[in-house]
């Protein structure tokens, strides 16, 4: 997968937007105002994503180009180098796992606003 093709996955899910809140390559994507992906535009081959922690370190375990997200909550969050062992079903997999983590954590409004968006 190409950073464009994570961009336009990450920005097809119900309720997401991009911006640029650190810098001019740190692209980050929220769902309702919660990040749940970042995109590195300068080296353009990397996305950290959040993670459940025990499969986190599975997937650390398992694939090479699964780390401990630089500057992140290490315990959270992975990066993802796209040109690495992880295939694009599984990195489309992880981008969907980081999705349904965020949204585990809304609170009952921000679920009952969620869930009435089209």
């Amino acid at each position: 997968m190409d950073i464009e093709s994570v961009r336009e996955y990450c920005l097809r899910k119900k309720a997401t937007t991009e911006c640029l809140p650190f810098d001019e390559y740190s692209l980050v994507i929220k769902v309702m105002g919660k990040m749940f992906a970042l995109i590195d535009l300068e080296s353009a081959n990397k996305i950290c994503l959040k993670c459940d922690p025990e499969y986190a370190l599975e997937l650390r375990e398992r694939y090479s180009a699964i780390e401990a997200a630089w500057h992140f909550n290490k315990k959270y969050w992975n990066q993802i180098f796209l040109d690495g062992d992880a295939d694009d079903k599984l990195v489309q997999h992880l981008i969907d796992h980081s999705y349904e983590e965020v949204l585990k954590k809304f609170t009952k409004k921000m679920r009952t606003e969620y869930e009435t968006m089209p």
